[in-house]
C-alpha cells in the first residue's frame, strides 16, 4: 500500500496571549492507502490540531507534512485549495446549511466543482440512498435527527470522491445507537469504496472500530495499536 499521508516531527505553536501553547510537540505517523485510522485522545491533546495540519486548514510551526508524498509547505494558496478538494470533511457539528434540503447540501460541493445540475442531482440522490436517507431527501436540517443530519454531512463530504475523508468528532452530537450506525456507514465507504478515513475521537469504544488506533496525549503520540 502506498502511503498517503506522512508526517515527521510535526510541531504546532500557538501564542496564548504572550505565552507559547504546544499543540503538537514533534509527532510521527504514516497513513496507508485505503487505510482507516483513528486518533484518540482526551481534550487538548492535539488530535484536532492535528487533523486541520493534515487537512492543509493550518500550517505546522516546523516538522514536515507529506500528502501523497507532496510537502505542503511548498504549495501555494491555488495549489492549497487544489489539495482541499480532494478531502472530504465531516465536523462534530454538522455544518449543514439550514435553508437547503438534504439532497441540496449534498450538491453543494458537487456545484462548486462544476457539476452540471442534472449529474449532481443523480450523485446526491444516489449517496443519501447509500447512507439510508432516500425517504428524507427533500427534508431540511431542522426536520432530521441528529443522526439523520450527520448522514448527510458524510454524503456531502464524499459527494466529490475525495481521496481520503477526515472526521473530528462525528459521533460527538448523537446518542450512542446512531453514533454506532454512523461508525458502521463509515466503515462501510471505507471497505466498499476504499476511502482512506482519519478519525478523531475520545471514544474507546468507537477508536476500535478502525483497524488501527493512535493515542494522544500531551500533543505526542504515546501508543499504536492494531484493533
Amino acid at each position: 500500500m502506498a502511503t498517503i499521508v506522512e508526517a515527521v516531527e510535526l510541531k504546532k505553536t500557538y501564542m496564548l496571549g504572550k505565552v507559547p501553547v504546544e499543540a503538537l510537540r514533534g509527532v510521527n505517523l504514516k497513513v496507508e492507502e485505503g487505510e482507516f485510522l483513528s486518533i484518540l485522545g482526551p481534550s487538548g491533546s492535539g488530535k484536532s490540531t492535528l487533523l486541520n495540519l493534515i487537512g492543509a486548514l493550518d500550517k505546522p510551526t516546523s516538522g514536515k507534512l507529506l500528502i501523497e508524498n507532496v510537502d505542503i509547505s511548498t504549495l501555494n494558496d491555488g495549489e492549497l485549495a487544489d489539495l482541499r478538494r480532494k478531502i472530504g470533511f465531516v465536523f462534530q457539528f454538522f455544518n449543514l446549511i439550514p435553508r437547503f434540503t438534504a439532497r441540496q447540501n449534498v450538491e453543494l460541493p458537487m456545484a462548486i466543482a462544476g457539476l452540471n445540475r442534472s449529474e449532481r442531482r443523480k450523485r446526491a440522490e444516489e449517496l443519501l440512498e447509500t447512507v439510508g436517507l432516500k425517504g428524507r431527501m427533500n427534508h431540511k436540517p431542522a426536520e432530521l435527527s441528529g443522526g439523520e443530519q450527520q448522514r448527510v454531512a458524510i454524503a456531502r463530504a464524499v459527494a466529490n470522491n475525495p481521496r481520503f475523508l477526515l472526521m473530528d468528532e462525528p459521533t460527538g452530537n448523537i446518542d450512542s445507537k446512531n453514533a454506532y450506525e454512523i461508525i458502521q456507514l463509515i466503515k462501510m465507504l471505507n471497505q466498499e469504496k476504499g476511502v482512506t478515513t482519519i478519525m478523531v475521537t475520545h471514544d474507546q469504544r468507537l477508536a476500535a472500530e478502525a483497524k488501527r488506533t493512535l493515542h494522544m496525549l500531551d500533543g505526542q503520540i504515546v501508543e499504536e495499536v492494531m484493533n
